[in-house]
């Protein structure tokens, strides 16, 4: 009798384990151990689990992907879609490798939470209140903008009464319509990319205008021409400080553009709310730090002249209207003892304030 643990017969069976023991992602992946990411950390599922040959990963893909998704990986090399088995939600993604198909999943919470239940500052909620700009959510993946996205969208769902349009790839939170009338779009299933799904968007009378990511130059251009046009834009990106995705998005534009999207931006933007999830220090979970920008005139003015490097010096003076520091949240965090030296300094947008804040 072999003392390893068998490879599992159905990916719904890896899945399961994953909701019971408050895994964010798992990792099936040819000539590897099951894999599943808790509290951060990649681990294998179990010490002693069969490692998966390429034969089982593809047979174990094959037994779960609905037919038009197997011929999109057939034909495209990859493909990613919610898998919704009727015990939860996921985003699946399966790639064709060097040594055959890996899978890896993010498991979803299908409850949606609130603003309060995320303990996002009260700052926020004043930028809900715009009927038109440009609000973005930023940070790398697996930093909780998903979560934080889908709790602004139900804060707005629940105060107001208007039209809201979701554009995802994939659906991951399913919003029913409460104050306003929701309708979400999934990008590949009901329309064919962001800025294709973003362009019919603005002929459909929307008020709120949801966009999962702003990938490519011309999803982010309708996304601030559509702020600029009386909607309120709300939008992620992979980006780690406020500074840094106002760089992102003014670089993926032509030189001879620049000038215009600066002055453009500097009068839509709301504001933006970067995030990182960080390891706790006793090792049972995730703590949020967050950083906040919120457009004052001095912020729009810094934008328009192409000075984001000054932002963090505007941001200092601006607390008084909410504007948080990435750095001071993650000072807060180790003062209360929820997350170690190590790790603050780590993320840290500059260590040399962390390392002057704990007396180093």
């Amino acid at each position: 009798m072999s003392d390893t643990i068998a490879v599992l017969d159905h990916v719904d069976e890896y899945l399961r384990l994953a909701q019971e023991y408050d895994v964010s992602d798992i990792h099936l992946a040819p000539n590897s151990q099951p894999k599943w990411r808790r509290f951060g950390l990649l681990q294998p599922i179990w010490e002693n689990g069969d490692v998966i040959t390429p034969e089982q990963t593809e047979k174990l893909a094959r037994g779960y992907l609905p037919e038009p998704e197997l011929n999109r990986l057939e034909e495209k090399g990859d493909v990613d879609f919610a898998y919704a088995p009727d015990f939860g939600r996921f985003r699946a993604s399966v790639v064709k490798t060097r040594v055959g198909w890996e899978m890896v999943f993010r498991i979803i919470s299908t409850e949606l939470r609130s603003m309060d239940d995320l303990g996002l500052p009260e700052a926020i909620k004043p930028l809900l209140e715009y009927h038109n700009g440009l609000v973005l959510i930023t940070g790398a993946v697996g930093s909780g903008k998903s979560t934080t996205l889908a709790a602004l969208i139900n804060q707005i769902n629940h105060q107001r009464s208007d039209h809201i349009i979701t554009l995802e790839d994939p659906i991951e939170y399913v919003i029913e319509s409460e104050g306003c009338h929701v309708n979400q779009r999934e990008v590949h299933t009901h329309t064919e990319s962001f800025s294709h799904a973003l362009r019919a968007a603005l002929r459909e009378d929307p008020d709120v205008i949801m966009v999962g990511e702003m990938r490519d130059l011309e999803t982010i251009s309708l996304a601030i021409t559509a702020a600029e046009t009386g909607h309120l834009v709300l939008a992620t990106l992979h980006t780690g400080s406020a500074a840094r995705t106002l760089d992102r998005i003014l670089d993926v534009f032509p030189t001879e553009q620049r000038e215009q999207i600066r002055i453009m931006v500097g009068e839509s933007l709301r504001g933006i709310i970067s995030q990182q999830l960080v390891p706790k220090k006793d090792g049972t979970g995730r703590e949020l730090a967050l950083e906040l920008l919120v457009n004052t005139p001095a912020v729009s003015a810094l934008i328009r002249d192409g000075k984001t490097f000054m932002l963090p010096g505007v941001m200092q003076t601006g607390k008084k209207v909410g504007m948080i520091m990435m750095d001071d949240a993650l000072i807060e965090l180790h003062n209360q003892g929820l997350i170690s030296k190590d790790e603050a300094m780590g993320r840290a947008i500059d260590p040399n304030t962390i390392r002057t804040a704990l007396g180093e």
